[in-house]
């Protein structure tokens, strides 16, 4: 670990008993471990060491040791330890540190953490139209028992009894005809515990049959559905466009009726986007859509539109992950559109040298759903000059016998902090654009920076979901997902079921993506030419 990180650990832990306010984070942790708030002795040890203090360095080597602290190899090339190599006690404690990870992977090896022992073979059934009862009632009590043991956000939706949830469902799936309407049900089921990373997905033999969408995108902006995007030249459905209905129902009771109650979702801003952009015209693929719109003038016409499969439309509509683009007044435009691989950090370090250059830069995160946090950080780095605390995380640390003593659970908290890289740091003006389609590893990124206080986020609030998902199989070929780990800004400031605010709210509007103007980036550049 980096020795700023342990030595201000250490800090906190000798001021544990000075009477002070707590942080957010530690106002947190303290309601959800009743309390009871506690530094890692591990780390707790290595400030001594820094500090010089052998004797209590070692008492805390000792007390993690008890804890079940078992990597040997890191302890070893821990340099924050370097001072107690020389130690007669050095070797002991190494020697009951081994003793630890051997008989943790030996335990390992025969229960615990053996992929077949989490996810039994017994639940990876093949698919069928329709699957048996068992099976139905067996994944949904799989579901059922990996949230209650997993799920991280319950705080949330306090208003929900997971075991009320299960009882709710248990008839529903008996009754259920079809392994399509199953899923269907586990998906209005997950729906129910506003999370945007717990969510139930279809076998894949149904995906023609539910995932199918046309060439088109709309939006629900300024409380109109507008058609945002058109990718098939054979359509004469235009951009701007207002759609009144579909399939003859008007558009806002379609979507209540036939797709938000299975969309899994964090926010009302989450919900808005996964209702009326992400799976609005999701169905069945030999089924066409018929949509009523109107266009800016009033006229009202009627068209239908054929769906898609997936992969044919992730892939008319795929974009790079990196854009760049130099604006009038040296501004550099540089859109981060995923994380889901190390392209963008890549593509970015290969331009730094020119981009570096700008008056200002703005990042335009409003179309990235997420991926792997470490590439929005990799980025952010060229932007610190000095350590910088960026994010807080935790997630629950069940301890069984624990529970059997009456103690409560406790968070294992995590913080992650900036180190300056080799690079010269870019100084000038920053500005990050978000929307509500701003998700996951990108809001990570959005917190990052809001958290250093580099510059000013501008447009709508994120998507608020962020975390670590676990992947589980069910029945019939499906698969569910569960939210496992809680982001927080580096202070501990919440963002999850609420979205990361931005500093100056900006939204599109109907006239401007009528005209084909981009109403977040103008408000940017704005801003960065000193004009209102």
């Amino acid at each position: 670990m980096r020795i700023l990180h342990k030595i201000l650990l250490g800090i906190l832990m000798l001021q544990a008993s000075v009477t002070r306010a707590q942080t957010p984070a530690e106002n947190l942790l303290s309601k959800l471990a009743g309390g009871d708030f506690e530094i890692s002795h591990y780390n707790t040890a290595c400030y001594f060491a820094l500090a010089g203090k052998a004797s209590l360095a070692f008492r805390y080597l000792d007390k993690a040791i008890e804890e079940g602290y078992s990597n040997t190899s890191n302890t070893e090339k821990d340099e924050d330890l370097l001072s107690l190599h020389a130690d007669p006690r050095w070797a002991p404690m190494l020697k009951e540190m081994e003793g630890n990870r051997l008989r943790q992977q030996k335990t390992a090896r025969t229960f615990f953490n053996q992929k077949s022992f989490w996810e039994s073979e017994q639940f990876n059934t093949p698919y069928q139209s329709n699957i048996s009862e068992n099976e139905k009632i067996a994944g949904l009590s799989k579901f059922w028992s990996e949230v209650k043991y997993n799920f991280v956000n319950f705080d949330v939706a306090p208003e929900v009894n997971i075991d009320s949830l299960y009882f709710t469902y248990l008839p529903k799936v008996r009754l259920s005809t079809s392994t399509k309407e199953y899923y269907q049900l586990l998906s209005e089921m997950a729906a129910a515990l506003r999370d945007g990373h717990t969510n139930v997905y279809m076998p894949p033999a149904l995906t023609d049959s539910v995932y199918a969408r046309p060439l088109v995108r709309t939006r629900l902006i300024e409380e109109k559905v507008v058609v945002i995007g058109v990718y098939d030249k054979a359509l004469a459905l235009k951009v701007g466009q207002e759609v009144l209905q579909v399939n003859g129902i008007p558009v806002k009771e379609y979507a209540a009726r036939y797709v938000t109650p299975y969309q899994s979702s964090s926010t009302r801003q989450d919900k808005i986007v996964r209702g009326y952009d992400y799976a609005l015209f999701a169905g069945a693929l030999h089924e066409p859509i018929r949509l009523q719109v109107r266009d800016a003038s009033g006229k009202v016409s009627e068209q239908t539109i054929a769906r898609v499969k997936p992969a044919e439309r992730s892939a008319a509509l795929q974009v790079p992950a990196f854009e760049y683009r130099l604006l009038p007044g040296n501004i550099a435009y540089v859109a981060l559109n995923t994380f889901g691989n190390d392209s963008a950090a890549t593509a970015f370090a290969a331009k730094y040298e020119e981009i570096s250059k700008a008056k200002a830069v703005i990042f335009d995160v409003r179309n990235n759903g997420g991926g792997n946090t470490s590439v929005g950080w990799a980025i952010l780095r060229y932007f610190v000059d000095q350590p910088a605390l960026v994010h807080t995380s935790y997630t629950r640390d069940y301890k069984p016998t624990y529970r059997a003593w009456g103690r409560n659970q406790q968070p294992d908290l995590n913080r992650n902090w900036f180190m300056p890289g080799k690079q010269q740091p870019y100084t000038g003006q920053v500005i990050v654009l978000t929307s509500a389609r701003t998700f996951s590893a990108a809001e990570d990124f959005v917190a990052a920076f809001k958290t250093m206080k580099r510059g000013v986020v501008i447009g709508e609030a994120t998507g608020g979901s962020s975390g670590q998902p676990m992947l589980i199989t069910l029945p019939g070929n499906g698969t569910a997902r569960i939210c496992t780990k809680r982001d927080m800004l580096g202070d501990g400031t919440e963002f999850v079921g609420v979205g990361i605010q931005p500093d100056k709210v900006v939204s599109p509007t109907v006239s401007d993506v009528r005209k084909g103007l981009d109403t977040e980036l103008q408000a940017a550049v704005q801003l960065i030419s000193g004009r209102k």
